[in-house]
């Protein structure tokens, strides 16, 4: 069996070890920690969140720094302020037999002048978030130029929050011939460019392979209407007794809302959103690290840094605008080789998603149904059943058992138990008793060929106008207050965009873009054969011969406003342009 012992870690280091309670490494700590500790490299390790990463960097990093020496030689960089300050504390456990070390967590939110106090003091490693680093170097409060070590954690995350001009200007500060550990869940291209940027014949070390889900986490999708997504979520919690977990939305407004709700039909939920001050975050999180909280409704922005070990579900209450960002979601739960649940409610319009997202993370999703009231009751029944056998009893009762005696003398043990479990079963059989049915009936297949009396249209705005698919949809739903449903098979590519809507949606969806501007810019919409994209490809004319119906964007990379105008000519009947 392998054991820390065996990796090359020092005694002091492996005292700690000791008193934290670790017995064997994890696969990506054994994968890492020798190379680390036995060569001067530049590294790149892809493993999924709650696989003991910062050990994996942590305990290499404090064995080969100088702990006698008050430079600074270590900077590690991650995402947010609750990651950063869980580095920092991890590391000074790590570190507890190594007198003398120091480790500076540097973030926003806090005071500027104590944590450049700290760093004045001597400190060995600084833990970073990108914007706060960068502005205590402009502010020449901090030294990097003689770091041994430069980590980048979650590095597909600071990626994703638009930090890559952040850590490239950090990083010029740093010596070139430092090594540099870079440690994230997936690859996708930023971060492959980081590495070729920024460090030299770097060794890739992998669990797992690149980019796929934990294999503790099993993944569920439910299909409903988009009306029923909150008294789904609600109907799931109900199902789940015991459930400890993260609830994803998309908007800080969406977030507040969710939670809001969930509190007031009783559950202990809590938001954390970007609006929210560092202290409220703060309360939140330690709310729902001791299980005060049972489910936290989350942004994806403000959920970044999360590391509790006992999540038992990760719910996509709407899914991720893009579908890496559901490989960080899901490894919220099945940490610290733990099982866990990751949930998706989706409607039928978003069912091609799950498609995308099964090859992405290289396991099949399982199409669950929304359970009834009655199955609620008697879930509910047994759990009750569970915790009252499990319960000790406190001998303090012993006080108040002659009046309960008295109470209930006449009635038998059977009457007695039936009584005292009616009053949870009544209180869930009365809210479901007329419940209706929210699952979609159509399965997962018929819902891809969703809609058959649907018209694919063509819009001149795009990626490069800030949108992708859900924020387009959004715009389209909220413009033209249409359901969610309504608009589906939403396709965004550079300077133009496709989706479908109903039929009986047609003359709604023409008249409202009849000379609808953008900052002064006609947005043109138009009907268009093309409903599939690879349909095409299938049906290419011999060359030279003209593709009737389709866009002449399609065929002609133009951004100029007023040749897709006239490009358009005879498509529909002409709208009035202004005079």
């Amino acid at each position: 069996m392998n054991t820390f012992l065996n990796l090359g870690i020092e005694k002091h280091l492996l005292n700690a070890i000791n008193d934290l309670g670790f017995e064997t490494p994890s696969e990506i700590q054994q994968k890492t920690i020798p190379k680390l500790l036995s060569t001067e490299c530049d590294l790149v390790a892809l493993a999924q969140t709650g696989t003991g990463k910062t050990a994996a960097f942590g305990f290499p990093m404090l064995q080969k720094i100088d702990i006698k020496s008050r430079t600074t030689q270590g900077l590690i960089l991650s995402p947010t302020r609750e990651l950063c300050i869980q580095i920092t504390n991890e590391l000074k456990l790590y570190g507890k037999y190594c007198n003398g070390l120091n480790v500076t967590a540097i973030y926003g939110g806090a005071s500027i002048t104590d944590q450049a106090k700290n760093i004045k003091r001597g400190s060995q490693i600084i833990v970073a978030t990108p914007g706060r680093m960068k502005d205590m170097i402009s502010r020449r409060l901090v030294d990097i130029s003689k770091i041994d070590y430069a980590v980048l954690d979650e590095a597909d995350e600071m990626l994703n929050m638009g930090f890559f001009e952040d850590i490239k200007s950090i990083l010029s500060h740093t010596p070139e011939n430092k090594s540099t550990w870079l440690f994230s869940a997936t690859m996708p291209k930023e971060v492959s460019l980081i590495a070729k940027k920024f460090m030299f014949s770097p060794t890739e070390i992998t669990v797992g392979h690149k980019n796929t889900g934990s294999k503790n986490v099993s993944h569920e999708f439910y299909m409903v209407a988009s009306r029923d997504r909150y008294p789904a979520l609600k109907r799931l919690a109900d199902a789940n007794p015991e459930i400890f977990a993260v609830i994803f939305c998309r908007t800080k407004r969406e977030t507040q809302k969710v939670a809001e709700k969930l509190i007031e039909d009783g559950y202990n939920a809590g938001a954390l959103h970007g609006d929210l001050s560092q202290n409220q975050r703060d309360l939140v999180m330690k709310s729902f690290r001791n299980k005060q909280i049972q489910m936290l409704v989350a942004t994806d922005v403000a959920a970044r840094g999360i590391d509790v070990d006992d999540i038992t579900h990760v719910i996509n209450y709407q899914l991720p605008d893009e579908v890496e960002t559901y490989t960080h979601r899901s490894g919220r739960t099945g940490r610290a080789g733990k099982n866990g649940i990751s949930i998706v409610i989706i409607t039928k319009s978003e069912a091609r998603k799950i498609k995308a997202i099964e090859k992405i993370i290289q396991k099949q999703f399982e199409k669950k149904e929304i359970p009834d009231g009655i199955q609620i009751c008697e879930i509910q029944l047994k759990s009750l059943a569970q915790k009252i056998h499990k319960t000790e009893v406190n001998q303090k009762i012993e006080n108040y058992l002659e009046e309960i005696n008295k109470l209930f003398e006449n009635l038998s043990k059977e009457e007695i138990i039936k009584k005292f479990f009616s009053v949870e079963f009544s209180r869930f059989f009365n809210y479901y008793a007329k419940a209706k049915n929210l699952n979609s009936p159509n399965d997962l297949k018929s819902a891809e060929r969703y809609s058959s009396n649907s018209i694919r249209f063509f819009i001149n705005i795009g990626k490069k106008d800030g949108y992708d698919w859900m924020s387009l949809k959004d715009f389209l739903r909220d413009s033209l207050e249409l359901r969610q449903d309504d608009i589906f098979k939403v396709d965004v590519k550079d300077s133009f965009s496709f989706f479908n809507a109903e039929t009986n949606n047609l003359a709604k969806i023409l008249e409202f873009f009849k000379d609808y501007e953008i900052n002064g810019r006609f947005v043109n919409v138009e009907i268009t054969d093309n409903k599939e994209r690879g349909k095409q490809k299938r049906s290419r004319k011999r060359r030279g011969e003209k593709r009737k119906n389709e866009p002449i964007s399609k065929r002609r990379n133009s951004n100029n406003t007023k040749s897709l105008k006239k490009d358009f000519k005879g498509s529909r009947p002409r709208r009035n342009r202004r005079k």
